[in-house]
């Protein structure tokens, strides 16, 4: 069962998201900011990581720029969410380092794709 790093902040979000990847049968941990993200990427080495964009501490930006930074997280795939799904912002997202990109509100088939094309086989 892949473990996924859930990084939002929404505790709305964060409860509807994390139920339904857990009904598909990934196992969940959850961090509610950037900082934190950062921390829980590094002691439990997800097979991905679910980030949000706009978080406190540190923003989805930052947080992505330091794990992709760190020998120890580098190779973990990152997943861009967005609510501000503005032209340019992919590609922001893709220079700071995500493997992909996905806009809310969260449609679970597209993400599902994303999700099983960037884990390791």
């Amino acid at each position: 069962m892949p473990k996924l790093l859930l990084v939002e902040d929404n505790e709305m979000n964060r409860d509807m998201l994390s139920r339904r990847l857990e009904r598909k049968g990934y196992e969940v941990v959850i961090a509610v900011d950037g900082q934190a993200g950062v921390e829980m990427a590094k002691a439990e080495q997800p097979a991905l990581i679910l980030m949000d964009m706009s978080l406190p501490v540190l923003d989805g930006w930052e947080a992505t720029r330091q794990l992709k930074a760190d020998p120890d997280t580098s190779a973990i795939p990152v997943i861009a969410l967005t609510a501000h799904a503005m032209s340019g912002d992919r590609e922001k997202a893709l220079e700071a380092g995500c493997d992909d990109y996905d806009t809310k509100p969260i449609e679970l088939p597209r993400l599902l794709e994303k999700i099983g094309k960037l884990l390791p086989k």
